[in-house]
């Protein structure tokens, strides 16, 4: 899954509403999406909006493109901290309302999405997550591989110093999270080039990848990034990671952390570096994070988000940890 630049809006009255349904008018163009799915987005767009004005007294919007293949879509994740719900199952069906409107909104946004969930806990908030395809997803899920990013830039900038990469093959999936050093143009143009250098690389070992980045981008000012590489036959992972790059494998009731080396990709790394080779799991998840979400981040509280859709997963991470003062970036990928 490969992701356009994401966007998000701190939602605190209607008047962003607006500025939310040109971006994701936007954003759908982009996808190819057809008049009537642009319509329908709108709509969803307004009833998200609404819902979380009028039921959580405001919340954040996070919007995506993306692209895998052939498959384009929009994807719209709401999150507030609102009161939660004892039943999202049963707030769905029309006419449920606790604010004594006709309690059509979660079911129209429903209908209007090829893909629909919520994560919801009272006291804690809701998570709502849609996906609006630009051609109608089978039962099976249209992704070829289980990649769920939230990347965002700094609040107020306009570039993001962090980027995801991805790229697969029939024997190997190989994954990159890249910060490039402080925020800005000049940090985004540094994990631009680290990017581009792991899509070129022809290594299948993260520490080979890593070096041969490093070489790469020394015109640059550097940045910090973690490799990782699973191998689709032998059911492993390896890890090689430079600097506060977040890595771990995570289920539902433990996780485990991969230590990175000291340094700065580009500018000075350890002489020998090796990967480390980790069997994988059923339903464990590999999280990246940089370091706009808090170290001390943990899922492990949230059992209910690991059988949600990964995409939910990221934004209780995002929700609970994220720094909200430097570019920010949680990457969730499911083998």
């Amino acid at each position: 899954m490969d992701s356009a630049q994401q966007i998000a809006f701190d939602l605190k009255d209607r008047s962003s509403i607006t500025l939310v349904k040109k971006e994701a008018s936007r954003l759908a163009q982009k996808m190819t999406l057809s008049a009537k799915q642009l319509a329908e987005l709108d709509i969803i767009i307004s009833e998200i909006s609404t819902n979380l004005l009028k039921h959580a007294g405001g919340g954040e919007i996070i919007l995506r493109g993306i692209v895998d293949g052939d498959t384009r879509a929009v994807e719209v994740l709401s999150i507030d901290s609102g009161p939660g719900m004892s039943d999202p199952a049963r707030m769905i069906e029309d006419g449920v309302s606790t604010t004594g409107t006709l309690g059509q909104g979660l079911g129209a946004i429903k209908r209007l999405s090829d893909q629909f969930q919520i994560y919801s806990v009272p006291g804690w908030g809701t998570i709502l997550m849609v996906r609006v395809f630009k051609q109608n997803p089978s039962k099976v899920n249209p992704f070829r591989y289980g990649i769920y990013p939230i990347v965002l830039p700094k609040p107020g900038e306009q570039y993001c110093g962090d980027l995801f990469s991805w790229k697969a093959n029939a024997y190997f999936l190989k994954v990159m999270l890249a910060d490039g050093l402080g925020h800005g143009i000049l940090a985004q143009q540094a994990s631009e080039k680290a990017a581009e250098a792991f899509q070129k690389s022809l290594f299948n070992t993260p520490h080979q990848i890593l070096t041969d980045m490093h070489h790469q981008v020394k015109s640059t000012r550097g940045l910090v990034a973690t490799v990782g590489v699973y191998d689709l036959t032998a059911k492993t992972w390896q890890f090689c990671g430079i600097g506060n790059i977040s890595t771990r494998l995570h289920d539902a009731i433990s996780s485990k952390s991969y230590l990175p080396y000291n340094g700065i990709v580009g500018v000075n790394i350890p002489r020998h570096l090796e990967s480390q080779t980790v069997k994988s799991e059923a339903g464990r998840h590999l999280v990246l994070c940089s370091d706009g979400v808090s170290s001390r981040w943990d899922a492990s509280k949230h059992i209910g988000a690991f059988r949600c859709d990964q995409s939910i997963l990221a934004a209780v991470i995002y929700k609970d940890f994220a720094r909200h003062s430097d570019d920010t970036s949680v990457v969730v990928v499911k083998t």
